[in-house]
């Protein structure tokens, strides 16, 4: 899915250009920015889908409030959350079902698997 897997990698973007400080009340949000704008509102609310965005905000907190002079710790907490954005990616694949909205955008047939092409 190249959408998903687009929005997957802005956030990978993110938490890898994380360099301390500065914009650490903004890292959270911003990590999950393109998942919020491009997929949440176009799949079928799953609980589990949000508790895995969820675990991404939480591990992005982490990242955020990780000592910056520690390295090995700001590593551990960055591969956290790169690991939690995988992990809701694969959600989003296995659990996804899209919405009108979602339909509309070219994510697949609505009431269907994201990313599976629709059946005419």
């Amino acid at each position: 899915m190249q959408v998903l897997a687009r929005v997957a990698e802005a956030g990978r973007r993110r938490a890898t250009a994380f360099a301390g400080p500065a914009g650490r009340g903004a890292l959270p949000f911003a990590v999950v920015e393109a998942f919020d704008a491009e997929i949440r509102g176009r799949v079928e609310r799953d609980p589990r889908i949000e508790d895995e965005r969820d675990r991404v905000l939480i591990a992005a907190v982490k990242l955020a409030e990780t000592p910056p002079e520690e390295d090995a710790a700001v590593e551990a907490a960055r591969a956290h959350l790169l690991d939690a954005i995988d992990y809701l990616e694969q959600a989003v694949l296995r659990l996804g079902v899209v919405n009108r909205a979602g339909a509309k955008a070219g994510l697949g047939a609505a009431g269907g698997r994201i990313g599976l092409p629709s059946r005419s």
